[in-house]
């Protein structure tokens, strides 16, 4: 009986789940169209171009609306079961507490599955398309917008890219090398810089470099020089996605690469225990939705409880964002700064379902 009882419970909140799901979508799909209605017809970005791009961040999207979502249709379903006193026969038939929240438990295990698939590698590669779609259809680079261009730090080195193509090519490079005591060795520029992911090289191509010593400096012109680095495309990728919707490998990659170069992380590693903890915070909103489920009979309205899912789920978002941006101003520990929204709402489900229990 218990086993029929979960398989019920888990299809109903499935299927509103999936009903909430496209909602949501629907709804910022159609605001994020019409914030690039500004950009249509501005060098030769579309109608088209919009809905294309629009597409493919739909997959960051359902990251980022999964908590709120499961919230919303846990709140949904169980509003309906307990209109239709099912809830009640149920807890008559030897449902206990424990028993409800193993068999939510259970059916919010596959979405922190879901959520975790979308947010690791459904949705970076689709933000990094989505990001070389807009730009290729407008003919402009990443770096266009800084006078200087981009400037990275790798070792002994430092690299600014006058621009950096869709594609991450590099056009336009300058390499200064250091030596220990921060004097400039060489200036290295190079009209392109492709990078060879088997060999982990930067190849530059028409090199022009100027070596300094204490007694004089030497030029000379290559066709090309090959350089070894850590700094890939992907670690290039930062620019393009932002850190909350990059994957934990490039993370965890850019976060070893600004440690090396003693620059801070702190941003990037609340980005990273976030996205470790996030999809766990399914569960915490599934939670939350038992003391309703149990604390209200027939007369509970759906409306009213679709209401309360949606604002505090937008109230998780907000703390989410708030907790991120204090750990950054304060230098909190990431995992502070990453956990603490889901404790608070665990804490607050807690307590809510032992004032229900005690009634």
């Amino acid at each position: 009986m218990s086993r029929v009882l979960a398989a019920y419970i888990a299809r109903e909140i499935a299927a509103a789940t999936a009903l909430v799901m496209v909602a949501f979508l629907g709804l910022f799909a159609f605001f994020d169209f019409v914030n690039e209605l500004d950009s249509i017809g501005q060098d030769g970005y579309e109608a088209h171009h919009a809905l294309v791009d629009v597409l493919l961040l739909l997959p960051g999207r359902v990251y980022e609306l999964m908590p709120i979502v499961v919230l919303t249709a846990s709140l949904y379903a169980s509003t309906a079961l307990a209109k239709n006193s099912e809830i009640t026969v149920m807890r008559a038939s030897g449902m206990s507490t424990a028993h409800l929240l193993r068999s939510l438990g259970l059916v919010g295990m596959v979405f922190v599955a879901l959520t975790f698939v979308f947010g690791e590698y459904i949705a970076p590669p689709a933000e990094r398309t989505a990001q070389q779609w807009r730009l290729t259809a407008t003919g402009s680079t990443v770096s266009q917008q800084l006078r200087t261009g981009l400037w990275v730090k790798d070792g002994a080195r430092v690299v600014n890219v006058r621009t950096l193509q869709p594609d991450r090519t590099m056009e336009g490079v300058r390499v200064f090398e250091f030596d220990r005591d921060q004097v400039l060795l060489s200036l290295s520029e190079a009209a392109v810089g492709r990078y060879d992911a088997e060999t982990k090289t930067w190849r530059f191509t028409d090199v022009v470099q100027t070596r300094f010593s204490d007694e004089r400096t030497e030029v000379a012109t290559l066709e090309r020089i090959d350089w070894r680095s850590e700094l890939s495309p992907e670690v290039l990728s930062v620019l393009m996605v932002a850190p909350e919707r990059m994957s934990v490998a490039t993370l965890f990659a850019y976060i070893n690469h600004l440690r090396e170069n003693r620059q801070n992380a702190d941003r990037f590693e609340i980005a990273l225990w976030k996205k470790i903890v996030y999809p766990l915070a399914v569960l915490v909103m599934m939670a939350l939705a038992v003391p309703f489920a149990m604390g209200h009979g027939r007369a509970s309205a759906v409306s009213v409880k679709v209401f309360v899912g949606v604002m505090l789920g937008v109230t998780f978002h907000l703390l989410n964002g708030l907790f991120s941006n204090l750990g950054v101003i304060h230098g909190w520990m990431p995992a502070f700064a990453a956990l603490t929204p889901s404790l608070l709402f665990l804490a607050a489900a807690a307590t809510m379902l032992f004032v229900v229990e005690r009634r």
